[in-house]
């Protein structure tokens, strides 16, 4: 549990100093052998750590899990995660729930305070959108108000420019686009608030598995944007989280 919230509960009276002792005992790092759990991350970096399902056995994302919920951790996220590892998940803990796109696991036992301010996720197609929801998923459980805007890529650019009211209304915008990865540029351009570039592995060959817009988003001739590596959806819901965070705190 983050040191601030047990000093907190001992000062509202809601917990003895007896049990703030206890809690406090936990180590801010404890080795379970296949994995060694940082406790004390949310309290460093606003967020607890999150679980990279991707190569992990069920039992093994299980036992992390357990771990946490044990520390005091009432929060958890699980990117990367099959239907089969999440299945495993919900047989012990049946209140965590699963997003099919995003492949993320979510178990949220304690209401998360709201940053303000919103987050727009646009795709540049209907292929591009697991990434997206990656990133959505990402800013909602850190709790960001999130948009959508799916499928506005630059083959029909007279899509996004009707989604304009919402571009202008952004804090941060997190652009999802795989082929050349044009979206991002044209959305920094319209725009002066950050844009987050996420290139995806949708393409055909010459897409190069999405090295083809990575190096397109990293050369955008727009200000302002960003660029995450490839698929990163996770990584872009994060850093825009810090940074509506940010602007919440100037509010």
């Amino acid at each position: 549990m983050d040191v601030r919230k047990i000093l907190e509960k001992c000062k509202n009276g809601e917990m003895s100093i007896d049990e703030a002792e206890g809690k406090l005992k936990v180590a801010p790092l404890q080795d379970i052998g296949y994995a060694v759990i940082d406790h004390q991350r949310e309290m460093r970096n606003g967020c607890p750590e999150v679980i990279y399902c991707a190569g992990k056995t069920r039992e093994q994302i299980v036992g992390i899990i357990r771990n946490m919920l044990a520390a005091g951790t009432k929060n958890i996220l699980g990117t990367r995660a099959d239907r089969e590892k999440y299945e495993a998940v919900k047989k012990e803990f049946d209140d965590a729930q699963y997003f099919d796109d995003a492949k993320i696991i979510k178990i949220e036992r304690e209401p998360v305070e709201k940053t303000g301010g919103m987050i727009l996720v646009v795709t540049g197609g209907t292929s591009d959108i697991p990434v997206a929801e990656e990133a959505a998923i990402t800013c909602e459980y850190l709790g960001n108000h999130v948009e959508r805007c799916y499928d506005v890529g630059v083959a029909g650019l007279h899509r996004l420019l009707s989604k304009l009211d919402l571009i202008v209304k952004a804090d941060v915008i997190i652009a999802v686009a795989g082929m050349e990865g044009a979206l991002a540029s044209v959305v920094g351009g319209l725009t002066d608030k950050p844009v987050i570039a996420v290139p995806t592995s949708v393409g055909y060959g010459a897409n190069f598995k999405g090295l083809s817009s990575l190096l397109c988003m990293l050369n955008s001739c727009a200000n302002g944007v960003v660029v995450t590596n490839i698929d990163n959806g996770f990584g872009a819901g994060y850093t825009a989280n810090s940074i509506n965070k940010l602007g919440a705190k100037r509010r």
